[in-house]
């Protein structure tokens, strides 16, 4: 008959941690699943209603190419900065990794700003969301991703502190993984916000 002693039980339990696969990465592709449910909707939703100006102003009268390609700019770019953020991690340069976060989290925080400006301004002409079923279409499409970059530089913020206060740890490395792969998906549906909602319209 074999006994358990505290010590055993201490070695079974520190393996079976030490085993342990964490579900985050499956949780968090679920959930990027159902962000593609609802951008979808917004996607559909928009291309209904995009030609339903209600006698107002369309996409000619309201964006300017210029300011959106800037705004675009940004938040691409700022993929390109996390990616470098995610090879100094790999290399295990943390100082290399937290500056690179910053800009990146900096260049989120720039298109932001933008967006804020261009909801603003459109409000202030008289383009608001309760204008026309095409502004309202284009503020929840618009808006929705917006929060979600918001979220994202939030999310960012704390894992930097999280990364200071304990390295490049297991744990961090797979909560940077898990970040990238948001921010990453944002960019792709940015990709399609301005094709669709942006450049299509103005051509």
């Amino acid at each position: 008959m074999n006994v358990i002693t505290p010590t055993t039980a201490q070695e079974l339990a520190h393996e079976a941690d030490h085993h342990h696969e964490s579900p985050t990465p499956i949780g968090f592709w679920i959930y990027l699943m159902s962000d593609c449910i609802i951008f979808g909707c917004l996607f559909a939703t928009y291309a209904v209603l995009g030609n339903s100006f209600a006698g107002g102003p369309g996409p000619k009268d309201l964006f300017e190419p210029e300011f959106v390609a800037w705004e675009t700019a940004l938040l691409l770019l700022s993929s390109v900065t996390f990616g470098v953020a995610m090879l100094r991690a790999t290399a295990g340069n943390l100082a290399g990794t937290i500056n690179w976060l910053m800009i990146t989290g900096l260049l989120g925080a720039g298109f932001i700003a933008m967006e804020i400006y261009e909801f603003h301004h459109l409000i202030h002409i008289g383009a608001g969301p309760d204008r026309s079923a095409f502004l309202s279409a284009f503020f929840a499409l618009v808006g929705t991703h917006g929060l979600h970059v918001t979220f994202g530089i939030v999310w960012l913020v704390v894992l930097t502190v999280q990364l200071k206060i304990h390295g490049l740890g297991e744990a961090n490395m797979r909560r940077l993984s898990t970040l990238s792969m948001f921010w990453h998906f944002l960019d792709l549906v940015w990709i399609g916000v301005f094709s669709f909602v942006y450049l299509v319209r103005l051509i």
